[in-house]
């Protein structure tokens, strides 16, 4: 008997021109498992480090699409999944030659009277849905600035 999966409470599903190369970049390449799938249309529900999405063959008569889906998708969202080793995966994207849209930096973040940081980079997926991984840096008083980063206030 298999354990029920814990279902998240927000869990995006992107759509995919090609699913199959969609499933391979995010399985083999960043590290998800597949929950659950199925076959026709081709779906996955994927999870990494507990963040969940779904990823799915665009059909065209989906009844969720509220306009013609044209490439980059997903332009002006970015999916913040947290990970505990940013340098693996870094070394799992390098090792398949997958460009960063954005290459790592540490940042910090104003949340309320403290700073909170985090070493990040962005990447593109294959319909270019703009991913930001990210591992936790802790937190830090007000106005401690380090050479090199970045401070959102």
């Amino acid at each position: 008997m298999t354990a029920a999966i814990a279902f998240n409470r927000l869990v995006p599903e992107l759509l995919c021109r090609d699913f199959a190369q969609s499933l391979a970049f995010y399985g083999e390449t960043l590290g998800f498992t597949r929950l659950y799938g199925r076959e026709n249309p081709p779906f996955a529900y994927l999870e990494f480090e507990g963040a969940q999405l779904m990823l799915e063959q665009i059909e065209s008569d989906a009844s969720w699409l509220t306009a013609e889906m044209t490439p980059p998708f997903g332009r002006g969202i970015n999916l913040q999944i947290e990970t505990g080793d940013l340098d693996g995966l870094l070394a799992r994207l390098a090792k398949a030659r997958v460009a960063l849209y954005r290459e790592p930096e540490s940042a910090w973040y104003r949340a309320g009277d403290r700073m909170v940081g985090q070493r990040q980079f962005l990447v593109q997926d294959p319909d270019g849905y703009l991913l930001r991984f990210c591992q936790d840096l802790g937190e830090r008083e007000l106005g401690q600035v380090e050479v090199g980063e970045r401070h959102v206030s």
